[in-house]
């Protein structure tokens, strides 16, 4: 008997679905749709995908989608990726083409990950990690000796590469530091910019100037390495980098190469997990693992904008709360699917 419900295909590989909805989240999304899924490690089986096509409403996740895919499913109204990245996997034309809203859980990640950039700038800026560890290891300088190359970031001059929802929910956080704030985004008018109290400049300008340059923008197929060794050279010497969205933005060797004249740390690398023997494991550079966004609070957020939406693009309004891919720009994202997580891994934060 077929049911005259919505058919929504979960399909959230390389998350778990235990990771982005808990038990109040799954009865909200049973009771608005039929869920067609399977309890799998890895994507859905093709011919499991196949049979359902004809009847998805809305499909949550990294689901393949050629074309020939995508005709096959008349009814679809909207394509979910539940990792945070517009993937090529997915036909993007033929969900223009058709009205399909292909949407991003991008947004749940701007604040977790402006939180640790701004961490990680703190910790430069006063030397938190750096004093830890020389306490540890008995050579620990106190009061004004120990604050010799301590800066501040109030009233400090920030430039900020990149201003998506990351650099906007960095920004709202700079607030109290009232500081000066340059911003290099190509994709925005000056006015847009100066809308949100930050003054445009170049990027050879904002890096000569900054104190403090957080390096937030995206990966396209024209910017691959444009933080160059001659861009680094620009900043001066002291100045705190903190690179927080994309490694393949940066030429990281010559990052690598200008620790210690520069204070830099990074969230993000070329290959993860890093090699032994890389030279940024004995670098003078502040590392994180990755470890920016993913954090719970984040993934009960995906959940919650995922249902909000997936329940108003049901209802036939348009989605409010996830990322919309645009027509103009998503072909120029180049993006990598994530790294993926153990079956421990997402035991764990199913738990959390």
């Amino acid at each position: 008997m077929t049911s005259e419900r919505p058919v929504v295909l979960l399909d959230p590989h390389p998350r778990r679905t235990a990771m982005i909805f808990g038990p109040d989240q799954r009865s909200r999304l049973h009771a608005m749709a039929e869920v067609v899924t399977a309890d799998v490690d890895g994507r859905l089986p093709d011919a499991m995908v196949e049979a359902a096509l004809p009847r998805v409403a809305a499909i949550l996740g990294q689901t393949d989608l050629p074309a020939e895919r995508i005709a096959c499913a008349p009814l679809l109204k909207a394509v979910i990726n539940v990792e945070g990245n517009f993937l090529p996997n997915v036909d993007a034309e033929a969900c223009f083409a058709r009205g399909i809203e292909l949407l991003s859980v991008a947004p749940a990640f701007a604040v977790p990950v402006a939180e640790m950039a701004l961490g990680l700038a703190l910790d430069l800026a006063r030397g938190i990690t750096s004093a830890d560890r020389a306490v540890r290891a008995g050579s620990e300088r106190y009061g004004r000796a120990g604050c010799a190359e301590s800066v501040l970031l109030s009233r400090a001059t920030i430039g900020i590469v990149g201003f998506g929802q990351l650099g906007r929910a960095l920004r709202r956080l700079l607030e109290g530091f009232r500081p000066q704030l340059l911003v290099h985004d190509p994709w925005l008018p000056a006015a847009a910019l100066a809308d949100e109290g930050c003054a445009v400049a170049s990027l050879h300008d904002l890096l000569a100037r900054s104190d403090v340059v957080f390096l937030l923008a995206g990966v396209t197929r024209d910017n691959p390495g444009f933080i160059d060794a001659g861009a680094l050279r620009r900043l001066r010497d002291g100045a705190i980098v903190v690179l927080a969205s994309r490694a393949a933005i940066v030429d990281f060797p010559a990052l690598v190469a200008e620790a210690g004249r520069l204070r830099i740390a990074t969230d993000v690398f070329p290959q993860e997990p890093i090699p032994p023997g890389d030279p940024v494991r004995s670098s003078a550079m502040l590392l994180s693992p990755h470890r920016a966004g993913g954090i719970p609070a984040a993934f009960h957020d995906i959940g919650e904008r995922v249902l909000d939406d997936l329940a108003l693009v049901l209802a036939g309004l348009p989605p409010v709360r996830l990322q919309r891919a645009q027509r103009q720009t998503v072909g120029l994202l180049r993006s990598t699917t994530g790294r993926g997580y153990s079956k421990e891994e997402a035991a764990e934060l199913a738990t959390r």
